[in-house]
C-alpha cells in the first residue's frame, strides 16, 4: 500500500531483519519442542493454530481485550472526521474506527493489513486532548498502518506469546503432575521450560528493538503529515503525565498491549520497566519532535 506518509527505509530494513531472525528462532524452537516432546503433529498443529488465530483475528482479540467497539460516523462524527481528513491527505484507505470505554488515555492500531486495519482510541484520550493533539495521535497511528508495521509487530509478538504459554504449561504440568511422572519425562519438561524461556528472552529483545524504532518512525511520519509536531509533542506530554495517575490495576490490564499503544501503560516508580519498554523514553520522543519542528520551521514549535 502506497501513501503520502513519509517512507522510512530504516524501518523497512529493521522489520525484514527482525522477521528473519525471529523466523530462525521460531524454526529452532519448534524443532526443539518436537525433539523434546516427541510429537511432531501435536506441536505443529498447536503452533500453526495459534499463529493463524493471532494473525487473522488480532484486531478482534485486541478490541475485545481493550473493551473496544466499532463506531459509525453518526456515533463519533468528530473522530471519523479527523480520520477522513488524514486519510485523504495521506491518500490511503480509511481503516475501521473503534472506541474503547476506558479512562486510560491511549490509542492503538491493529489488523493484519490495510484492508483489515482498525484504529481505536479510548474515551479517556478523547476527553483529555484538543482537536490538534488528537489529530497528531491519529496521524501517528495511521502511519503504523501505512508502514505495515502493525502486521509485523503482531506476527513478531506471536513467538513470545507461544514461548510464554509453553513455559507456564510445562511449569504447572511439572508442579501438579510430578508424582505420576517418570524421571525422563520430568527432565524433558524442564528442558522444554529452559528452551522456551530462552526463546522468550530472544524474541523479547528483538521485538523491543523494532518496537522502539517504529514508534519514532510513526512520530516523524505523523508529524510530517500534519506539519504540527508541537501538537503531537503536547499530546505525548499530556498523555504520559495522565497515565501515571491511572490506578495500577487498570494499567496491568492494558500492559499486554503496550507494543501497540501510542504510549506505554506504565505507572510511576517503574524505572526497571522503562528499561525494557516497547517505546523510547518520553524525553527521546520529544527531542526528535523538536528537531522536526525546527526542520519545518514551525512557529512556536519547541516541545513543551
Amino acid at each position: 500500500m502506497r501513501s503520502r506518509f513519509e517512507p522510512d527505509r530504516q524501518l523497512t530494513t529493521r522489520m525484514v531483519v527482525t522477521m528473519f531472525l525471529l523466523g530462525l528462532v521460531y524454526v529452532a524452537f519448534i524443532a526443539a519442542l518436537i525433539v523434546l516432546l516427541k510429537s511432531v503433529v501435536l506441536v505443529v498443529v498447536i503452533a500453526a493454530g495459534l499463529l493463524a488465530a493471532q494473525y487473522w483475528y488480532s484486531d478482534r482479540i485486541a478490541l475485545y481485550a481493550m473493551r473496544g467497539r466499532l463506531v459509525t460516523a453518526e456515533e463519533q462524527p468528530q473522530l471519523h472526521g479527523v480520520i477522513d481528513r488524514l486519510c485523504a491527505t495521506a491518500d490511503m484507505p480509511k481503516p475501521r474506527v473503534a472506541v474503547s470505554e476506558m479512562d486510560l488515555p491511549n490509542a492503538f492500531a491493529t489488523g493484519r493489513n490495510a484492508d483489515h486495519a482498525v484504529v481505536c482510541v479510548t474515551t479517556g484520550l478523547q476527553r483529555r486532548l484538543t482537536a490538534e493533539e488528537l489529530e497528531g495521535v491519529l496521524a501517528h497511528e495511521l502511519s503504523h498502518v501505512a508502514h505495515r508495521d502493525v502486521a509485523v509487530i503482531t506476527i513478531a509478538s506471536f513467538l513470545g506469546v507461544i514461548a510464554g504459554l509453553v513455559v507456564r504449561f510445562a511449569f504447572y504440568s511439572q508442579l501438579f503432575g510430578g508424582r505420576n511422572r517418570d524421571q525422563n519425562t520430568a527432565v524433558a519438561l524442564v528442558a522444554v521450560m529452559a528452551v522456551s524461556a530462552l526463546v522468550y528472552a530472544l524474541s523479547f529483545l528483538l521485538i523491543r528493538a523494532l518496537s522502539r524504532y517504529r514508534e519514532l518512525a510513526a512520530d516523524r511520519a505523523g508529524a510530517m503529515l500534519t506539519a504540527k509536531p508541537s501538537a503531537l509533542a503536547s499530546a505525548l506530554t499530556k498523555v504520559s503525565g495522565d497515565i501515571a495517575r491511572i490506578p495500577t490495576q487498570d494499567l496491568r490490564t492494558a500492559q499486554a498491549f503496550n507494543a501497540f499503544f501510542f504510549t506505554p501503560a506504565l505507572g510511576p516508580g517503574t524505572v526497571v520497566a522503562n528499561l525494557f519498554s516497547t517505546h523510547p523514553s518520553l524525553e527521546r520522543r520529544l527531542e526528535a519532535l523538536a528537531e522536526i519542528s525546527a526542520e519545518l520551521g514551525e512557529p512556536g514549535g519547541r516541545t513543551p
